[in-house]
């Protein structure tokens, strides 16, 4: 015999239904934020408390600017945006009449000024000639008044004859007087000096190095290499010293600076590892880097216009502080990247034995360039040649004393 359920019945068994289901999709529920709670404080534990990332930080680089030393109009423009040049090569040439012109004035100065300083030499060894036959005529004229003053004391000559050889010894012994005056006088202009280290000759050498300088700064070369940017020079221009006229940029010396909330800054320590993703290139290449350092400020300290914290309208902001982060060199040559690009970093924490801020002062320089001590080198080379080819006895200037 079949059971009929009535409808009161067939509806409590439906909310009985409809409550199981609900209370295993509340169990289920609970159980999936209890499995996100426990996945998101094991992501807290084990990665997130260790790392802080920005998408706030951008390459940076130097930026070299070519500025003139000299007053210059520019004929010939070596470089253009966008070309690789090699440190030492020929950017800007100026016209060179005028530089040329005060270089040829300044050989021929220095020329003048050796020859004249031989001269003084050789009026030394003529004064001591002089000294030495005023010397002998001083003892000849002594030698006859002491003759003469035997034969007076006689009565074989006249007092008069004994009083003009007095006179004559007198003036004798006055010329050497002057003549040993001269001789002081003279020897005191070349005394402990070779014609190489005479002060007119040095006097003479710096205004021709001066003017091989400016004859060598009428052409701009660049300090380093790297590729050419921001050109703003004319042919013709007339440009002052100073003036911006390229940059030359370094792509193999760049690094970048990420700007961290101060918040973010608590366990962040120099050498500490760095993630890095550049836009160029997205996340199909990674760069890998360390803290080089931590700012000193934030920002805004260092802003145009500081903010005016103390008005009565101030709001707390979160302030971020730059941190310069090292690229690795052999990533960045397989991946070039420029200036000005946006990156994202993510900094691994877990390295707590670095200090937050520099310890030491740098041992050395940090950027260098020798593209101008070869100039100056060839000016004293310059300046040894004229000496040497003006001097009595080239190679063998100090015997000039």
């Amino acid at each position: 015999m079949s059971t009929v359920q009535t409808p009161n019945e067939a509806q409590q068994a439906q909310d009985a239904g409809s409550q199981r289901k609900r209370k295993l999709w509340l169990s289920g529920l609970a159980i999936l934020v209890i499995l996100m709670g426990l996945g998101v404080w094991a992501w807290h534990e084990l990665y997130g408390r260790w790392s802080e990332s920005t998408d706030d930080a951008y390459v940076n680089g130097n930026v070299v600017e070519i500025t003139p030393l000299v007053t210059g109009t520019v004929v010939s423009i070596g470089a253009d945006d966008g070309d690789l040049v090699h440190e030492g090569q020929v950017l800007l040439n100026f016209d060179p009449s005028d530089a040329l012109v005060g270089l040829q004035s300044a050989e021929a100065n220095l020329a003048r000024t050796v020859r004249q300083v031989r001269g003084l030499f050789s009026d030394v060894n003529g004064m001591k000639a002089q000294v030495a036959a005023q010397k002998v005529e001083v003892q000849k004229n002594q030698d006859n008044y002491n003759r003469r003053k035997s034969l007076a004391a006689g009565g074989a000559i006249s007092q008069e004859e004994l009083a003009h050889a007095r006179d004559d010894l007198a003036s004798a012994q006055s010329a050497l007087r002057n003549a040993e005056q001269k001789l002081d006088t003279t020897r005191a202009l070349v005394d402990n000096t070779s014609v190489a280290n005479h002060p007119d000759v040095m006097a003479a050498a710096a205004q021709l190095r001066q003017a091989y300088l400016a004859n060598a700064r009428s052409t701009l070369i660049a300090p380093v290499t790297g590729y050419v940017a921001k050109r703003t020079v004319q042919l013709g221009q007339r440009v002052q010293p100073g003036t911006a006229l390229m940059a030359v940029i370094p792509l193999n010396q760049l690094w970048i600076d990420a700007n961290f909330k101060e918040t973010q800054l608590h366990k962040m320590r120099i050498g500490q590892p760095v993630d890095i993703e550049s836009d160029i290139y997205g996340n199909s290449v990674k760069y890998s880097g360390t803290i080089d350092s931590i700012g000193a400020g934030t920002g805004s300290a260092f802003a145009l216009l500081p903010a005016q914290n103390a008005t009565g309208n101030w709001i707390k902001i979160v302030q971020r502080v730059p941190v310069r982060i090292h690229i690795n060199a052999d990533e960045l040559a397989q991946h070039p990247l420029r200036v000005g690009l946006s990156t994202t970093v993510d900094v691994n924490l877990r390295d707590q034995s670095g200090p937050v801020l520099a310890q030491q002062p740098p041992q050395q320089a940090s950027f260098t360039t020798n593209v101008y001590a070869q100039q100056l080198a060839d000016a004293e080379a310059m300046i040894t040649r004229l000496i040497d080819s003006n001097s009595a006895a080239p190679g063998n200037i100090a015997a000039q004393r």
